[in-house]
């Protein structure tokens, strides 16, 4: 149990019985830490997954409000993973994982009280709910619902389950063929691994509202490192690709595209050089830079942080923190995106959502807390880990709009300066916005030419600073197709990000060389 503040009073005897039953809990109060898709019926809870009757949801949302909570949602949820590893062309390592259990939140308030069980009986499931309960005091009779399925919605990935059928050797076949494409492109490869894996999550979410709400995700990624050998020189890199996807993901253009990819990036560092020191204009290549746009930015804007006056941007609604010709979205709603959710975790609709707008804070992303506490709509941006998380502002796919400038127009401005093609290892401290990354791929930029290849560079800077120092927006926007996973407070989802390209006037570069 974790709390702050207040001590909640639970018998030995509850704190037994859950233990018992594989039960944990915590408490948390205020102060702690459109696009295409298939319009298709949303789904009642299924049966043959949970085996969870309506009178039995009845008697653990009575018991979540017992004790007077103003609100509680149950989040039922069957995982199943398959993890395949490749190493010295052969598929040498394979496991399975399933995963099933129910999260009971109660709030009341701006205070949460959260418990989890990994067994499904009916004892256990009202334990956590006695304990979720102990968040509110007071006095409340909860009249049982008919609880309401929403009869249309908008589907962003298949509805039907896409992996569960699809056996070991299919899945082995296109390690195999990313090892053998890899491999066949450059003699200069000496290994190749490949990490694939796969799941489907089925989710349901009901709350004390009325509402019943079923969703199957899809989702995988894989990731592809290399190694090549010239002379004496040995250089890596890595590529990873995800999607909520089936298997038919895995054309044989895209495996062609990812075997190719990985080895240029790899081979390319044969010529490359250290990055300088100092002071330069950064250009961001479209696509996989919107890192940078997330971490140093996108935290900011997550309305629980803006909550307890954590981020530079609490105050800012309403204000210019950017030129006019930017405009940064955080959407749920892009057809097969890794981030793309149907429902957020709190069963919200989710949505396209404008943070920034020509250069103006609009809105943070909310959930149902903090869209209660700033008294505006939540944006269905309530997201969780798994039935043992509870749902926290998170983001989806997060991305800046397209500019007026040509990607030509922006390099040639630069006269001397750096072309950050691929990042990793980032760090952001989210209150100030600070943060370091480094540049895995890159060019120098010479008299307004991509000229040699850069390694071993970090970029230092301020979030809000190099928005507010976004020069020229390019036309050419991309969303990255890379298996990005945020992690805050413990918890780790997949978000999907976008850029185009960026000109920011200056950031602070320590690589090794001299300029």
């Amino acid at each position: 149990m974790t709390a702050n503040k207040k001590n909640i009073d639970l018998s030995r005897r509850s704190f037994l019985g859950a233990s018992a039953a594989g039960i944990a809990a915590s408490v948390f109060y205020s102060g702690c830490d459109r696009n295409s898709g298939t319009t298709q019926p949303e789904k009642v809870m299924d049966d043959s997954t949970f085996g969870v009757s309506d009178a039995v949801i009845g008697k653990i949302m009575s018991k979540a409000l017992s004790t007077g909570g103003d609100f509680a949602d149950l989040f039922f949820q069957k995982k199943r993973r398959v993890w395949l590893g490749l190493e010295d062309s052969n598929v040498n390592k394979a496991y399975t994982r399933i995963d099933m259990g129910l999260g009971v939140r109660v709030v009341k308030g701006e205070q949460t009280g959260y418990a989890f069980t990994e067994s499904l009986d009916e004892e256990s499931m009202i334990q956590a709910a006695e304990i979720a309960s102990s968040a509110a005091v007071g006095s409340f009779v909860w009249n049982p619902k008919e609880f309401k399925v929403p009869t249309t919605k908008k589907g962003f990935y298949p509805s039907t389950p896409s992996w569960e059928n699809v056996s070991i050797l299919e899945r082995k076949k296109i390690l195999d063929k990313i090892n053998e494409k890899a491999r066949s492109s450059d003699k200069r490869v000496i290994n190749i691994k490949v990490w694939f894996e796969d799941e489907d999550s089925f989710n349901t979410i009901i709350t004390s509202e009325g509402l019943k709400y079923s969703d199957h995700q899809p989702l995988t990624r894989t990731y592809v490192s290399c190694v090549a050998q010239k002379g004496s020189i040995r250089e890596s890199n890595m590529v990873n690709i995800s999607s909520r996807s089936g298997i038919d993901y895995y054309t044989d253009e895209r495996v062609s595209a990812l075997s190719g990819e990985v080895v240029k990036r790899t081979v390319k560092l044969f010529d490359a050089v250290n990055g300088p020191v100092g002071e330069f204009p950064v250009v961001m290549s479209p696509g996989s830079s919107g890192i940078l746009l997330h971490e140093a930015i996108g935290h900011g804007m997550e309305a629980d942080f803006a909550r307890n006056g954590t981020t530079i941007y609490s105050d800012k609604v309403g204000t210019r923190i950017a030129p006019e010709h930017v405009t940064i979205v955080d959407d749920g709603c892009l057809q097969n995106m890794r981030g793309s959710i149907n429902r957020d975790d709190e069963g919200l609709s989710s949505q396209r959502t404008v943070l920034v707008e020509k250069g103006i804070l609009k809105t943070f992303m909310h959930d149902r807390i903090s869209s209660s506490h700033f008294k505006v709509a939540a944006t269905g941006n309530g997201r969780r880990e798994s039935f043992r998380h509870m749902p926290i502002p998170r983001m989806r796919n997060t991305y800046m709009l397209a500019g007026p400038h040509k990607p030509d127009e922006i390099i040639k401005s630069v006269k001397n300066g750096i072309y950050a093609e691929t990042f990793t290892n980032g760090q952001v401290a989210i209150g100030a916005g600070d943060f370091t990354f480094y540049i895995k791929t890159g060019y120098l930029i010479e008299n307004g030419k991509l000229t040699s290849p850069i390694k071993d560079l970090n970029i230092i800077g301020n979030g809000p600073k190099v928005l507010d120092n976004v020069a020229m927006v390019g036309d050419d926007f991309k969303l990255d197709d890379g298996g990005w996973t945020c992690g805050k407070r413990g918890q780790g989802v997949p978000v999907g990000l976008g850029m185009p390209t960026c000109l920011v006037s200056k950031i602070t570069c320590g690589g090794t060389g001299k300029r």
